[in-house]
């Protein structure tokens, strides 16, 4: 069974870094794409950034501007958000994503909040 198990999350001050992680299991077919989506309070869920299988191709929402980097780790089965130069407007809960063969997957989200 697939699963998704995001953490990293926490408080940091403005300026400041995170790496968020998320564990995935279950993926016995492998996925396609992995993505993390973040949903602030009273905004929808927005794409943050996106890596391709088997190619590694990535793609980011206009707002992470160079800051914030995804990575795979294919032996281990973890995908990274390296995030810098946090912002107060980056305060969200961050979802991580899989598109797989048997279908879409979420974890359970992991808060970011960043302090002015």
């Amino acid at each position: 069974q697939e699963q998704l198990v995001e953490s990293g999350g926490g408080l940091v001050q403005s300026g400041g870094s995170l790496r968020l992680s998320c564990a995935a299991s279950g993926f016995v077919f492998g996925w396609f794409a992995m993505s993390w989506y973040r949903e602030a309070p009273g905004k929808g869920r927005e794409l943050v950034a996106a890596i391709t299988s088997p190619d590694r191709r990535t793609d980011y929402g206009d707002f992470v501007k160079g800051r914030f980097t995804i990575s795979s780790d294919n032996a281990r089965n973890i995908i990274y958000l390296q995030m810098n130069d946090l912002k107060p407007d980056d305060t969200a809960v961050y979802y991580c994503n899989a598109v797989a063969p048997r279908g879409d997957f979420w974890g359970q989200g992991t808060q970011v909040t960043v302090a002015s």
